[in-house]
């Protein structure tokens, strides 16, 4: 056996041409990956797969049908799809989680305003009460007992 060929090649049977559309994808120090691909999708089907892609796409279609492969023999009801599923699940729980943090948050922010706001009205209330306590109140009173004196004084005459 020749040590160059790839492993589709290897799993194949068959000498491994210098153009072959499997050897970039399949190396073969890993003959898991095409046996796993080659007993979902085919080796024919991979292999027309693969040319009808432009070759910056085919690395990514092979890494691709590996792993919906992989997943079709560990779930062979769903597949990747159930993956996906519980994924899709996942992010929806973790949304519903999310949004109820946020109104934990906000509810919380408006109580602190709301107790922050009533104590700042307490304490220019209080303040406010300083303030006349603090004035002096008898001004206007002897201001006022002036202004009764004059009153009478212009009476007398």
């Amino acid at each position: 056996m020749i040590s160059g060929r790839c492993a589709a090649c290897k799993y194949l049977r068959r000498s491994c041409p210098s153009d072959c559309i499997f050897s970039p994808y399949f190396p073969s120090n890993d003959p898991q990956r095409f046996a796993c691909v080659h007993r979902i999708f085919g080796a024919s089907n991979v292999g027309k797969m693969l040319q009808r892609l432009p070759p910056d796409l085919r690395a990514e279609a092979a890494d691709s049908m590996h792993f919906e492969a992989k997943c079709r023999i560990e779930f062979p009801v769903y597949g990747c799809v159930g993956i996906i599923s519980q994924l899709h699940q996942e992010i929806q729980n973790v949304e519903t989680q999310l949004a109820k943090t946020r109104a934990e948050i906000a509810l919380i922010t408006s109580s602190n305003n709301t107790i922050q706001e009533a104590q700042l009205r307490d304490d220019q209330y209080y303040s406010s009460l300083n303030n006349n306590f603090m004035q002096p109140q008898h001004t206007n009173i002897i201001g006022q007992y002036d202004q009764m004196a004059f009153n009478n004084s212009s009476w007398m005459l």
